[in-house]
C-alpha cells in the first residue's frame, strides 16, 4: 500500500501486546510501528477499558500504533462493535499520535461516554499495568 494510503491503528487496551486479545494474533497480520500515548481517561469497563479523549483531568494513556490492512480494521469495527448511530459502544476517531518524533494518522476506538458511566477511572492511563495487577486507579 503507499506510504499516503496506509492506516495506522492506536491500541491501548486487550489488544496490546501480551493483552487477552493481542492484535499480533489477528489476521491480516498489523505492523508494529512503536509506542505512543494520547490525552486521555482510561476506565475499567469489565475485562477490558474504555478512552475518552480529553478533558481536564486527561492523563497521558499509552498504547501501541500499528500499521494495517483495510481487512483488519475491518475486523476490529466489529471486534469493538461499531454500529452507526449514537448507541455504539465505541466511535472511531482519527488522531495523530506521536511515535520516536514522528506523527502518524492513527484510528482509535473510543469510548462512548454512556458506557463508561459510573465505571472505575484507571488514573494511570496504563491497562496492562493495571490489569497485571498493578490496579492504580483514582
Amino acid at each position: 500500500m503507499p506510504e499516503g494510503l496506509q492506516r495506522y491503528v492506536f491500541v491501548y487496551g486487550t489488544l496490546r501486546r501480551s493483552g487477552r486479545n493481542d492484535i499480533n494474533r489477528l489476521e491480516p497480520t498489523p505492523q508494529f510501528i512503536g509506542m505512543g500515548a494520547v490525552r486521555g481517561r482510561l476506565y475499567h469497563i469489565d475485562w477490558y477499558p474504555g478512552l475518552t479523549l480529553g478533558s481536564d483531568e486527561a492523563v497521558d494513556v499509552v498504547g501501541e500504533v500499528y500499521a494495517i490492512e483495510p481487512a483488519l480494521e475491518a475486523l476490529l469495527d466489529g471486534y469493538e462493535g461499531i454500529e452507526s448511530g449514537l448507541d455504539s459502544e465505541y466511535f472511531k476517531r482519527d488522531l495523530e499520535i506521536d511515535v520516536d518524533g514522528r506523527a502518524y494518522p492513527c484510528l482509535v476506538y473510543e469510548a462512548n461516554p454512556a458506557f463508561v458511566r459510573g465505571k472505575t477511572l484507571i488514573g494511570h492511563g496504563d491497562w496492562i499495568l493495571f490489569s497485571s495487577g498493578a490496579n492504580s486507579i483514582s
